[in-house]
């Protein structure tokens, strides 16, 4: 499972004018603010942004630029694959490390929603003894106890990361990452191309086949 909340798109002004920079065509930018607070593309603009983003990484510098936050729940599993992307991204996460034995263990805590019925049994025995652990250490504060629910804790233990990335970044998930087995990744790439303009400044292969 995943689930993906408090999605904010930044910077999109600023990158904008930024792209106007190399050729000093500041005075053609035709963008503008709606009555809701959103900021719209115009024409111009739009035409430039577009052009840009299909010129390659070196000529669409200005996607940097546009930033996104998002808070992510996903299982270790998933964010193991999404740690690929870390050199552009910045992420602060729930702490296991810290944080593990605040809770009772339960299923809902896991991404096994594909499991067979073997699986969920070998799992339920697993979040028993994880729970036994928990409450064995919260009562004697033996580190033998949460060293057995680290090294324990299954990659389908569910972790919530507020994250930060660019549009660049975002062309790079979308198409490594939109025919992945995981059926995380699709759920991601459904939503980037619900953020403003994907379709025409992160889908960008997709606009060239058509």
């Amino acid at each position: 499972m995943i689930k993906i909340e408090k999605v904010s798109v930044m910077n999109f002004e600023n990158a904008i004018r930024g792209a106007r920079n190399p050729l000093n065509s500041w005075a053609k930018s035709d963008s503008y603010y709606d009555d809701q607070g959103n900021y719209v593309l115009g024409e111009n603009d739009l035409s430039l942004a577009m052009r840009l983003a299909k010129a390659g990484s070196d000529h669409r510098k200005y996607l940097r630029q546009i930033l996104v936050c998002m808070d992510i729940t996903a299982p270790l599993y998933w964010w193991k694959e999404y740690d690929t992307y870390k050199v552009a991204t910045v992420a602060n996460s729930t702490s296991t490390m810290h944080k593990i034995h605040s809770k009772q263990f339960e299923r809902g805590d896991f991404s096994c929603e594909k499991m067979s019925e073997n699986a969920l049994n070998v799992l339920d025995g697993v979040i028993k003894y994880l729970e036994e652990a928990r409450i064995k250490f919260i009562e004697t504060k033996d580190k033998a106890y949460w060293h057995d629910m680290i090294q324990l804790l299954p990659s389908s233990y569910n972790q919530m990361r507020t994250c930060t990335m660019n549009y660049e970044t975002l062309i790079n998930i979308y198409y490594a990452r939109r025919t992945h087995k995981l059926s995380e990744w699709h759920e991601m790439c459904d939503l980037i191309m619900t953020l403003p303009y994907a379709k025409q400044l992160i889908a960008i292969k997709d606009e060239d086949d058509q």
